[in-house]
């Protein structure tokens, strides 16, 4: 009997370290479930409120590398230019020269639709494009230099959505530019820009910097040439009319229209060929790109009166 009693009692311990054991494993499964469970509805809520952040970001902007994207296989509005090396970003192209550290050339579409889109926020920093192989400049190659950083994109034309102006940013898109050329006679050339692509629809506009010789300043570090004069060239493919400028790098309080010339005057200037692939025969190119006429391309007086009286006497 004692020796039952002492069998039984170490099977009651034995059960109850069992039952014990079963317990504590039952629990630990409903705290790794309820863990578990609670993990995945955090992520879910996360993936919910990002993918409602993007289609906020794509309803401002009109846009989610859409309706304003040209592939990069399309962009048939490219120049050709031995010089340089060719960058894509999102919404443009340029041809970056390793030598003066800035593109040769910028060239994107400017559309009506892209104009009318919500403008996000203006970027405040700018940063090295990485996207060059042989690296870009630095914003510090600017500092205390006496010049601004010029876009040649610039950020007006590139605010329907936030990758665009982020990009726009790229110290690729950016020359050394005396503050009052900036602010006055290439910003007068920038905002006619905006409206003739708003009157047209569409039209496609290529920028870059001028040196005339291998006598230029350099600022920085790296040695970021100073241009000597700065060119813009437009053209409006559903009309067949082009339009381009060289302009002085300097202040001026002459009307834009005295600095009006044609495709052909920048490609010899440049040594580029603009639009070599775009149009569809020599003969169409030819009579388009020879074209300075201004009849087309009006130029907003009441702007012209504000940069002699206001824009170019602000220090």
């Amino acid at each position: 009997m004692a020796k039952f009693r002492k069998n039984h009692e170490r099977n009651s311990r034995s059960n109850g370290f069992m039952i014990r054991g079963i317990i504590f494993t039952l629990v630990l499964v409903a705290i790794l479930v309820f863990g578990f469970s609670k993990f995945m509805n955090s992520n879910n809520n996360n993936l919910q409120k990002g993918a409602s952040e993007t289609n906020e970001d794509s309803t401002n902007s009109l846009d989610s590398l859409g309706q304003f994207y040209i592939d990069i296989n399309d962009r048939d509005f490219l120049p050709k230019d031995e010089q340089s090396y060719v960058v894509h970003h999102s919404y443009y192209s340029l041809g970056y020269n390793e030598k003066t550290e800035q593109a040769n050339w910028v060239a994107y579409s400017l559309t009506k639709p892209s104009l009318r889109a919500k403008n996000v926020t203006r970027e405040r920093y700018f940063k090295p494009d990485y996207s060059v192989h042989t690296r870009s400049a630095f914003f510090r190659d600017y500092s205390n230099s006496g010049y601004t950083k010029g876009h040649l994109a610039p950020a007006g034309d590139m605010a329907f959505n936030k990758k665009a102006m982020k990009e726009s940013f790229f110290m690729s898109n950016i020359s050394p530019q005396i503050r009052k050329f900036n602010n006055g006679v290439w910003k007068e050339l920038e905002e006619n820009t905006r409206d003739w692509a708003y009157q047209k629809g569409e039209i496609f506009v290529v920028s870059g910097p001028i040196f005339y010789g291998n006598n230029y300043k350099k600022i920085g570090q790296n040695k970021v040439g100073v241009p000597d004069a700065f060119y813009k060239i437009l053209l409006d493919k559903s009309e067949s009319e082009s339009i381009a400028f060289i302009i002085p790098h300097e202040k001026t309080d002459l009307p834009l229209s005295q600095f009006a010339t044609s495709i052909n005057e920048v490609e010899s200037v440049v040594n580029i060929d603009f639009f070599y692939r775009f149009f569809k025969d020599d003969n169409e190119e030819e009579s388009i790109e020879k074209m300075d006429n201004l009849k087309p391309w009006k130029i907003n007086n009441k702007r012209y009166k504000e940069r002699v009286n206001k824009w170019n006497k602000q220090d």
